[in-house]
């Protein structure tokens, strides 16, 4: 993916965090936590799919569940009204 940060986040790419369990290869039936974390586009997660594909590909590790959460760094502004007003001298 090409582009600075600001960039992407502007073409709709939000902070992306996945926690992965999977069980180890060597004992099955323990399980481990990988945190992966990237900027994505949501609902679809391309990225996340394409890590995730890989994991299934090439490591041994057999996953077990896929947690993800999603935020917008960058979004509106916020506008209040302010309940009253405040005088100094």
């Amino acid at each position: 993916m090409s582009g600075s940060v600001i960039e992407r986040q502007l073409m709709g790419y939000r902070l992306t965090t996945a926690q992965i369990l999977y069980h180890l290869p060597d004992h099955p039936g323990l399980l481990q936590t990988y945190i992966w974390q990237d900027f994505d586009l949501a609902p679809g997660f391309p990225e996340l799919s394409r890590f995730l594909a890989f994991w299934q590909r090439e490591l041994d590790g057999k996953l077990h569940s896929v947690r993800v959460a999603s935020a917008a760094l960058v979004r509106p502004a916020e506008l209040r009204y302010a309940g009253g007003q405040l005088s100094l001298h």
